[in-house]
């Protein structure tokens, strides 16, 4: 049983906290009693952001504006945040967008967007909170990966790259810190109801897109991962069922999990020949 007061008083950090699941952890931790600087790089976006959760607390509630694909502003955040408040406890490196696109189609600049949004900044707020973490004797880390970063959904080979990379670094330092008083965790989202299924690599609204039927509520997503937080797991799947036994079985090459996979190569092969958009 997770303890109701495991977040009171905790200083965090949640970035890509003007909307969907980074707004939705923000608000799931301030319910909890935290702490909560939302991250963003829009002045306007983020000062609205935490003007919506300002009755939780005008003092728990701090707006933070930074590029998360700059490290000097990613550096300087991190590090006024945790000597303003006096500590970090949680760093939540949740900012990114996605990406589906054919292979051929893909440009070299659409790599370097994707990249520098969804593995660049996740690197550049370890890299600025580890040393902090490891001087106070603690603090945990949490990285959004995706369902994409266990198992290899086709026409997403550059969305996959990215969240592959965020799922093996956030293990590898689980291991590596783990008798230090540092953890970290990998958020691993599957379909969630947020604004990212409009958004792509050039980080447009795209209308054709449509969050799916299928999709686990935001507000229920938070829950469960500040739960899964709290318990210190390391890979953390959203909704944990049926998306844990999917992955299970990619893992261990079970035929139905290898056939539903090639089945969604040819679902989106064909929707992309029809000029449609298929996330």
């Amino acid at each position: 049983m997770v303890d109701p007061d495991y977040y009171k008083g905790k200083v965090c950090i949640v970035t890509g906290a003007n909307s969907g699941i980074g707004y939705a952890i923000s608000e799931e931790l301030l319910k909890r009693g935290a702490i909560v600087y939302m991250a963003g790089r829009s002045r306007e976006k983020v000062a609205a952001a935490a003007g919506q959760l300002s009755a939780y607390g005008a003092d728990r509630v701090r707006p933070l504006i930074m590029d998360v694909t700059k490290q000097e502003q990613v550096q300087k955040g991190i590090e006024n945040t945790a000597a303003e408040a006096g500590r970090l406890d949680l760093l939540f490196n949740n900012a990114g967008v996605g990406g589906t696109i054919p292979f051929e189609k893909a440009t070299l600049d659409d790599w370097k967007t994707i990249i520098d949004t969804n593995i660049w900044s996740v690197i550049y707020g370890v890299h600025a909170a580890v040393p902090i973490m490891l001087k106070q004797g603690f603090g945990h880390v949490v990285n959004t990966s995706s369902i994409a970063g266990i198992v290899p959904p086709p026409f997403q080979a550059l969305y996959s790259l990215t969240k592959y990379g965020v799922t093996g670094l956030t293990e590898c330092l689980r291991y590596e810190y783990a008798d230090r008083g540092l953890y970290f965790s990998t958020i691993c989202p599957a379909n969630i109801a947020t604004p990212i299924f409009n958004k792509s690599i050039d980080g447009q609204a795209h209308g054709e897109l449509r969050i799916p039927d299928d999709a686990y509520p935001v507000d229920k997503a938070a829950s469960l991962i500040l739960d899964r937080v709290a318990e210190h797991k390391g890979i953390i799947v959203v909704p944990e069922e049926p998306y844990t036994d999917l992955w299970k079985g990619y893992v261990l090459g079970n035929p139905e999990v290898e056939e539903r996979l090639l089945q969604m190569a040819r679902e989106r092969r064909e929707a992309f020949a029809k000029g449609g958009a298929y996330f």
